[in-house]
């Protein structure tokens, strides 16, 4: 029996059916465990992948959303504002409606106490031409006693105003 370096023929026919056993158990563990393990994590990591793309397209979408409100609410603030204007606009028109309204309703009421006044001259200028006539007419009535009958009376009392002018009474 000879030695190979100090070995013995059967350690080197171990060592070597050793090998061959670790050779076929690891390619028999390989088919049995090592690729459905390796199957198992690659499609873990394909799983994990996916929901992290996943995510990621959530997280864009979220932040357009939160872009698009920012927007909107920047938005909300002009049209509030615009919307305010148009109610400052619209009061104040309705304030200078109305004022010009009370203007005019106090134009037609000057106008209709001026026509009120002007009548009630007038009313007062009648009841003097009267108070006149009555007057002239006691004083023809003593001056000429009976020789005169009242419509002639009347004839000169209106000649006299007349004569006098109107000007001259109404003043």
């Amino acid at each position: 029996m000879s030695r190979l370096f100090g070995l013995d023929l059967q350690l080197g026919a171990d060592f070597f059916l050793s090998v061959i056993a670790i050779f076929v158990l690891f390619f028999a563990f390989s088919l049995l465990l090592f690729n459905p393990v390796r199957k198992f994590m690659n499609n873990r990591k394909q799983k994990i992948q996916d929901e992290i793309d996943e995510a990621s397209g959530v997280k864009e979408s979220a932040e357009k959303l939160k872009a698009e409100y920012e927007n909107k609410l920047k938005n909300i603030d002009k049209e509030a504002e615009e919307i305010l204007s148009n109610a400052r606009k619209r009061a104040l028109e309705g304030e200078t409606r109305t004022i010009n309204e009370a203007k005019e309703e106090a134009q037609r009421i000057l106008a209709h106490a001026r026509n009120e006044a002007e009548l009630e001259k007038q009313k007062a200028m009648d009841e003097v031409k009267r108070e006149m006539i009555v007057i002239a007419s006691m004083i023809a009535e003593k001056v000429v006693s009976e020789q005169i009958d009242t419509t002639v009376q009347d004839k000169l009392v209106e000649d006299t105003l007349k004569e006098i002018g109107k000007s001259t009474w109404q003043n």
